[in-house]
């Protein structure tokens, strides 16, 4: 009956939805989502005194926080804005489309500092809600964004390949500097033919960054062309934009591995941003350049110097560079993270653990108390009626204010519903009593185990790459179309049921438990051959294919960490640190025989020495 007032909602059913409603009981877990979607379907004529009812009958769950949301938006609609300042700040979710509303609301009742406060918003990559657009006009109206700003929002889109955003921007260009939108879109196409031009026009800021971005677009193809070409033009345009051009060459030429990279970087001077500062760190790392790693992390904000990548890399390069001391400063407190570079920074200094600490288990007592509570009742009941993203969602609001000993109880029961997703997440949230079995569970041991052993492969390594893929759904599905708990591609799975001599092999078959997990670590097995037997190698090549793997290595051997640093690839090269720490962590579970990480990571032979 729940599933159908879902239904009939979605479809604007009203009638239906009304009717399906009524047929519910009010003690049914999922009723108070029926009643939220009848209200949301009415919000407009829907007086404020039956929204206030069921604000405060489901004060602080998910759904009263959804329809506070709703009814902002129709108080903005009608520009009620009392009403809504009145409402805003019980709202418990972020929303950036309410926040501009919200300044909008302020700027109504004449507050003073509401657009220095917004001023932020403007510097983002991301596309903003119309919600915004009066707050940046009132910014620029009074003169607190300039031109220079815009072309700064106009840089930060096209650095992130968005000519959609761009479009939006450049209204705030001034008329005489406003690219014609046709020419940045000849120029992702065709970025060379742009430069070709004679004379290639320079003369306004307009023109000028219409050529930065065609040497950016023509650095990710051929970037020692787009360095010659800015050779030839360098004399003619500012030093902040030339230093700019060539930050762009030269972080292209860092993701695509380039070994002309830390070269150009050189030519950038000061100023870059924290994107171009991250190549050039990964640039110098790959070169073994531990002065100029040193030198792109101190060029860093603050926020990104705080990234644990950062604070370990700069602790390395402190520690290469002779001073030890101040790099032990920045691993202490790194060692106590439970992540890749705390692992990393705990053996640097000597103190890795043996074995993963299990400190709290909940009793039976608190895993029931945390059972009865509405909102953990309704994230089930979503889960068991198939609706998981959504069980997930209501999880998660559920959870947020659970103190240690309430979220591993709550994972507990997770586990206890096979539902490992929420069990790790949630057991991952704890600060100071952890239990690393609700983190690294183990479901299907036996199975995984026989296949593993069968094979020649390690179970640990098996687990940590399946708790990566899938989190141990068995129906995952991923908008590529992989499947299963080792997140299968249809043509991987046909290829190796082929190979397995399974004729009748279909899609279906991949969500199986037992048939995903012989396909994949059979799968896997190929893999590590490729790689001669190379576990980073192999848990890239299971992300990204083999044959990028291979050709991720340097011209000279790279320690597996900086090998892991400098993936081109933003996914596989958290993917496989996320891997290779899971992978620890359920040796030590399994009590195997204990290697540390950095032995786990070993050294990338040089691309010479491979077989291709």
């Amino acid at each position: 009956m729940f599933l159908e007032a879902r239904e009939a909602f979605q479809r604007g059913d009203i009638a239906k939805l009304d009717e399906r409603a009524s047929r519910l009981d009010d003690d049914y877990a999922l009723t108070p989502y029926v009643r939220y979607w009848q209200l949301r379907s009415r919000i407009a004529d829907t007086s404020a005194g039956d929204i206030q009812s069921f604000l405060a009958a489901h004060e602080n769950s998910l759904v009263a926080d959804r329809l506070r949301a709703d009814w902002l938006r129709q108080l903005a609609r009608n520009s009620d804005w009392p009403g809504f300042l009145r409402e805003y700040p019980k709202l418990g979710t972020a929303d950036t489309e309410l926040a501009c509303f919200a300044s909008q609301a302020r700027m109504a009742r004449g507050e003073s500092g509401v657009l220095s406060q917004a001023r932020p918003l403007w510097f983002t990559a991301q596309v903003l809600p119309e919600s915004c657009l009066p707050i940046f006009k009132a910014m620029f109206d009074k003169q607190m964004l300039t031109h220079e700003d815009s072309w700064s929002r106009v840089r930060l889109a096209l650095e992130n390949g968005s000519l959609s955003g761009t479009r939006m921007l450049l209204m705030y260009l001034p008329a005489a500097e406003r690219p014609e939108m046709k020419v940045l879109e000849s120029i992702s196409k065709r970025p060379q033919r742009y430069l070709d031009k004679d004379p290639l026009l320079l003369k306004t800021r307009g023109q000028r960054e219409l050529a930065i971005y065609a040497l950016y677009k023509t650095a990710e193809s051929w970037p020692e062309i787009a360095a010659d070409r800015l050779h030839r033009i360098a004399g003619k345009l500012p030093d902040e934009e030339r230093d700019y051009a060539w930050a762009q060459i030269a972080s292209v030429a860092s993701r695509n591995l380039h070994p002309g990279a830390l070269a150009w970087f050189r030519n950038a001077g000061n100023g870059m941003n924290d994107r171009q500062l991250a190549w050039y760190g990964r640039a110098a790392l790959r070169a073994g350049n531990w002065n100029e790693t040193l030198a792109a992390v101190d060029a860093m904000s603050s926020a990104e110097r705080l990234r644990p990548q950062w604070r370990y890399w700069r602790a390395r390069a402190l520690a290469a560079v002779g001073q030890s001391s101040e790099a032990n400063v920045l691993l202490a407190p790194l060692s106590n993270e439970f992540n890749f570079y705390g692992q990393l920074a705990a053996e640097d200094l000597g103190t890795s653990i043996s074995s993963a600490p299990q400190t709290y288990h909940p009793s039976a007592d608190e895993v029931d108390a945390v059972a009865a509570d509405p909102g953990i009742l309704r994230a089930l009941a979503l889960y068991r009626a198939g609706l998981r993203y959504e069980g997930a969602l209501e999880w998660q609001w559920s959870i947020k204010d659970f103190d240690d000993k309430q979220l591993l109880s709550a994972a507990e029961l997770a586990v206890r519903n096979d539902w490992y997703e929420r069990a790790i997440e949630t057991a991952e949230r704890t600060v100071m009593l952890h239990d690393f079995g609700l983190r690294y569970p183990a479901p299907y041991r036996k199975l995984v185990q026989d296949y593993a052993q069968q094979l020649g492969l390690d179970e640990a390594w098996v687990y940590g790459l399946v708790r990566q893929e899938s989190r141990f759904v068995h129906t995952a599905r991923s908008s590529a179309g992989a499947s299963g708990l080792m997140q299968l591609m249809p043509a991987t799975a046909r290829w190796v049921a082929k190979r397995l001599g399974m004729n009748g092999h279909h899609t279906t078959l991949t969500e199986t438990v037992d048939t995903n997990i012989g396909l994949g670590t059979y799968y896997l097995r190929q893999v590590l051959d490729s790689v001669d037997n190379h576990v980073v190698l192999a848990s890239a090549g299971y992300n990204a294919g083999p044959r990028r793997a291979r050709d991720w290595a340097a011209s000279r051997p790279l320690e597996g960490a900086i090998y892991i640093e400098t993936i081109p690839f933003v996914e596989t090269r958290e993917y496989v640190k996320k891997v290779m720490n899971n992978t620890l962590y359920y040796a030590r579970l399994f009590h195997q025989t204990s290697l540390s990480l950095r032995d786990r990571l070993g050294v990338v032979p040089a691309k010479s020495t491979q077989n291709n």
